[in-house]
C-alpha cells in the first residue's frame, strides 16, 4: 500500500517541524509533500527529504477558497500514484492508538471501501505550569493536556475523488445521504496551535498581518484578533474540569459518531462542530517512543 501526506504552510516553522517528524516516521519522508506558500528556504531545512512545491504569494484574495481548491486538485493527482492521501494543516498530527492499529497501513486496510476517513479531534494546549517547550525533547513528553472538540474532528485522508471542504467532505448533492461516514475508534487528530505559546506568538503575528490586508476573501476575525483569541482559548481551557481519558473519549465518540451533519444543498458531510466543557490528559501511549518507530516499507 502506498500512502502520501500533504500540507501547506507559511512560516509556521515549529508546527511544520512536528508535522515532518511525525509523518516521516510513520509513512516515510519520501512520501511527504509540502506546499510552500511563497519561496522560503527554511522549509527545505526543516523538511530535507520531503517534496517541496512553491506557489506564488502575490495574491491572497479568496484565500481559503483558492487554497482549498488547489489542495483538492493536488490530492486528486496524487491518488493516481498513491492508494491513500493524508491531508492536514501543518499544525495537525494524526495519532493511532497502538492498541487498535500497528500503523497507517493496517488502519487503511481495515477500511477498504471508505473514500474518506474522519477522526476525533482535540486541541493540545500548554498548561500554566508547563515549562517552555524544548526542541530536543518529544512533543508528547512535554504536552499532554487536551480539549476534545467536534470542530477538529475532521476528514483527514481520502482514497477517492472527494473534496475536503469545511473540515468535512464534499460530494455530489444526490450522494450526500448515502455517503459512507467513517469515524473509527483509536484515531485522533491533534491540533498543535496552542501547544507551544512561544511559537504561537510568532505565528499570530503573521496571521494578523494576512487577515488585516486589503484584499477580498481573507481569513476573518479569529486571524484579525489572533492574540486575543489565543489568550481567551487558553484561559477557558485551563479552567475546565478534568475528565479521565477513557471516560472523555467514550462520551465524545458517542456524541459524534452516530449523527454526522449531512447538507445536501452544499454536498457536504461533516462531524457536528461541538465543544465539550471538560479537558483531559493524553494517555502514556502518545509519549511512548515505541509508537514512533518507522512503520513504513522502504
Amino acid at each position: 500500500m502506498k500512502i502520501a501526506a500533504i500540507t501547506m504552510v507559511y512560516r509556521d516553522y515549529w508546527a511544520l517541524g512536528q508535522w515532518y517528524d511525525h509523518f516521516s516516521r510513520h509513512i516515510g519522508a519520501q512520501n511527504l509533500f509540502v506546499i510552500a506558500h511563497g519561496a522560503d528556504p527554511e522549509i527545505a531545512r526543516i523538511c530535507p527529504q520531503a517534496s517541496i512545491i512553491t506557489i506564488p504569494r502575490d495574491d491572497l484574495a479568496g484565500f481559503d477558497r483558492t487554497r482549498g481548491n488547489m489542495l483538492n486538485a493536488f490530492q486528486n493527482g496524487l491518488l493516481k500514484i498513491y492508494d491513500w492521501v493524508i491531508r492536514t494543516d501543518a499544525d495537525e498530527l494524526i495519532c493511532l492508538d497502538p492498541a487498535h492499529y500497528s500503523g497507517f497501513e493496517q488502519f487503511f486496510d481495515q477500511h477498504p471501501k471508505a473514500r474518506a476517513v474522519f477522526s476525533i479531534g482535540m486541541d493540545l494546549f500548554e498548561k500554566e505550569d508547563d515549562p517552555p517547550f524544548k526542541g530536543d525533547m518529544p512533543l508528547f513528553s512535554q504536552r499532554r493536556a487536551a480539549c476534545l472538540t467536534g470542530h477538529y474532528s475532521k476528514a483527514w485522508a481520502v482514497s477517492g475523488r472527494v473534496a475536503l471542504v469545511r473540515h468535512g467532505v464534499q460530494v455530489r448533492p444526490r450522494k450526500v445521504q448515502g455517503f459512507k461516514f467513517v469515524l473509527p475508534r483509536g484515531v485522533y487528530l491533534v491540533h498543535l496551535k496552542y501547544a507551544n505559546f512561544a511559537a504561537l506568538e510568532k505565528s499570530n503575528t503573521h496571521r494578523i498581518e494576512i487577515a488585516n490586508g486589503d484584499q477580498k476573501g481573507l481569513p476573518g476575525a479569529m486571524w484579525k484578533n489572533a492574540k486575543a483569541d489565543a489568550q481567551r482559548f487558553l484561559r477557558k481551557s485551563r479552567a475546565k474540569m478534568h475528565e479521565p481519558w477513557d471516560q472523555a473519549i467514550d462520551y465524545v465518540y458517542d456524541e459524534l459518531a452516530e449523527s454526522p451533519v449531512r447538507e445536501p444543498a452544499k454536498g457536504l458531510v461533516r462531524v457536528q462542530s461541538m465543544n465539550f466543557e471538560f479537558r483531559t490528559t493524553l494517555p502514556d501511549w502518545f509519549a511512548n517512543p515505541q509508537n514512533y518507530i518507522h512503520k513504513f516499507q522502504t
